[in-house]
């Protein structure tokens, strides 16, 4: 608890420009939350449901329960059951709804990515602002004859100090989630990407098979 009222009374000697930083560290904050759980509702993979599309010839019955399951929210149920049902038409006619819908799921895994990129950019600057305002306030006591004030002259240094590493903190947390969650949106896609290939595959089987009977 002391901890936490020492860093706020550092803060508060931070000056004006922490009110902005602070404003960017909350919406940094509130996206990275939001893809967490987007990611554990929406894109979660079941293993049963890989090992099933991975199995050679499987039934499409035994897919549609999984998908049933999954419920029609999740991003890989979507995505799967689009090539599924349009499984009796030509493999190109599935690969372009599939491609359809990926690219909409990968929109949807994106939004909201640009708040973070604006933050990795916006707080190192902000705190470099803050630094000239803290700077420029020191320089001010600054009279002809020395210094007039050497407390304020501190306290103008340590508001330069402290917005430019609230700035770089903020930027930092920001920038390592968004390369994870950057990451874990690739690998996302390419898992889809791999396992609508399997489905297309059976597809291609099933005509074959059709068609050699």
């Amino acid at each position: 608890m002391q901890d936490l009222q020492a860093a706020i009374e550092t803060l508060k000697h931070g000056g004006v420009i922490i009110y902005p930083l602070l404003a960017l560290a909350l919406a940094a904050l509130v996206v990275m939350l939001d893809k967490a759980l987007v990611y554990r509702r929406h894109a979660r993979l079941p293993e049963t449901l890989r090992q099933l599309v991975e199995t050679y010839g499987f039934n499409w019955d035994d897919l549609d329960r999984h998908l049933t399951d999954l419920g029609p929210c999740n991003y890989f149920s979507r995505f799967f059951r689009v090539i599924m049902d349009n499984r009796a038409k030509p493999a190109w006619w599935v690969e372009s709804r599939a491609g359809d819908e990926a690219q909409q799921i990968e929109k949807a895994l994106g939004r909201g990515m640009w708040v973070l990129d604006t933050v990795i950019t916006a707080a190192p600057l902000l705190g470099l602002l803050g630094t000239i305002f803290g700077m420029m306030r020191s320089f001010q006591l600054i009279g002809p004859d020395g210094l007039v004030n050497p407390g304020g002259v501190t306290a103008g240094v340590a508001e330069a100090l402290i917005a430019t590493a609230v700035g770089l903190l903020i930027a930092l947390v920001a920038l390592f989630g968004f390369n994870y969650l950057t990451r874990l949106q690739a690998q996302t896609l390419d898992e889809m990407e791999r396992l609508g290939t399997r489905l297309v595959d059976h597809i291609r089987l099933d005509a074959q098979e059709a068609g050699a009977g």
